[in-house]
């Protein structure tokens, strides 16, 4: 391969030069997820020269997101974060293969879009797609770079990667069951430090060039800690046996067959979701309750008589609740499903209980569309 002024620093770069380089150029990585996670480590593997990348996310760009999705720009609200991330990323390195995936990541898909990479990178924000790609690179035999952020902390961890005495961990032997969806609040509820998800992203980065390179230690079968307040890190061991509460797909028809929604405690089949368009019609109805289970400083507020009771507060604000149908609103809609559920196991089949699907990001699309 012929050298190229682009990369003459990893050239130059003792214990890495042009082998390395090679190595990263026939290299092929797969992330998952364009958020806070993915927009660093995709701005680095594409400056890196990994020959192949994936990008699969369905999402769009929120105001909310600008503060730690440095990738996109105010005057792309509302575009596909896949296509947007994609098209700045050719700009940056026109000689990557990028490809762009704007999809939910299935049991359905995952099969075959996994397989063409080498490499994974867990970015994602919920806990399904986490046990899913476990699942599906330990089955696959693919590495893994898992990530994760939550206030001023951030974890990094590289799964199904044998490391010296030939042992390989995956995502369970760290978490073996999920949580309790109302016990796992994002960084919708209780907030991110702009720069963490930055850091971590690019660590996650720097493990995938690694486990492509064959240059340093990568963190295989161990979980690292940062804490941005008081800069303290930790690497800690994760355990070597799988726990037997574990249950998990051991094929890939199983895989295929596995429920991860209803793994996780997030299919809400008794909730039912309402439109943006059909929320606006009956919002204001007789005998309706919008229910805003966003934290209270969140925006932009609802221009209606509602309830805010934020998710984590709402066991103990039950009471409250007292018409024959409630309608559940986030930012998102993910929220709103676990709320909805809560409601609906706690006030019986006497009250009707909907979410607004897409949450108030979908209500403000279409108000503005």
């Amino acid at each position: 391969m012929e050298r190229n002024d682009r990369y003459s620093r990893h050239y130059r770069l003792s214990g890495f030069g042009e082998v390395a380089q090679t190595k990263l150029q026939s290299g092929r990585v797969l992330v998952v997820g364009a958020g806070g996670l993915g927009c660093p480590a995709l701005q680095y593997l594409v400056a890196a020269g990994v020959g192949k990348i994936g990008i699969i996310d369905h999402d769009r760009i929120e105001l909310s997101n600008l503060q730690r999705q440095v990738l996109f720009g105010t005057n792309e609200i509302g575009l596909y974060k896949a296509e947007i991330a994609a098209a700045k990323l050719r700009l940056l390195n026109p000689e990557i293969d990028i490809r762009e995936y704007v999809l939910h990541l299935s049991t359905e898909n995952a099969v075959e879009l996994v397989e063409g990479y080498d490499v994974v990178l867990d970015c994602t924000d919920n806990f399904a797609t986490r046990y899913l790609l476990s699942d599906l690179c330990a089955l696959l035999g693919k590495p893994l770079v898992f990530g994760a952020i939550y206030k001023y902390e951030g974890q990094i961890a590289v799964f199904n990667v044998a490391d010296d005495n030939g042992v390989k961990t995956t995502y369970r032997h760290l978490f073996p069951l999920p949580p309790d969806p109302l016990d796992a609040p994002d960084c919708n509820e209780v907030g991110v430090l702009g720069v963490l998800p930055g850091i971590i992203g690019t660590m996650q980065a720097t493990e995938a060039i690694k486990l492509l390179t064959g240059v340093g230690q990568p963190l295989c079968n161990k979980l690292m800690t940062i804490n941005l307040l008081d800069n303290r890190s930790m690497v800690l061991d994760i355990p070597e046996t799988l726990s037997k509460v574990a249950v998990y797909p051991t094929s890939l028809s199983h895989f295929e067959a596995f429920g991860y929604d209803d793994h996780c405690g997030i299919t809400t089949p008794s909730v039912h979701r309402i439109s943006p368009q059909e929320f606006m019609e009956i919002c204001q109805g007789n005998g309706i309750l919008v229910v805003d289970v966003r934290n209270v400083d969140e925006q932009p507020k609802l221009p209606f008589e509602h309830v805010q009771i934020p998710l984590q507060e709402l066991p103990e604000n039950v009471e409250k609740i007292d018409r024959n149908h409630v309608i559940v609103v986030c930012q998102s809609g993910k929220r709103s499903q676990f709320a909805g559920q809560f409601l609906r196991e706690k006030l019986g089949a006497d009250c009707r209980v909907s979410h607004l699907e897409g949450g108030v990001a979908a209500l403000e699309i279409y108000n503005n569309g």
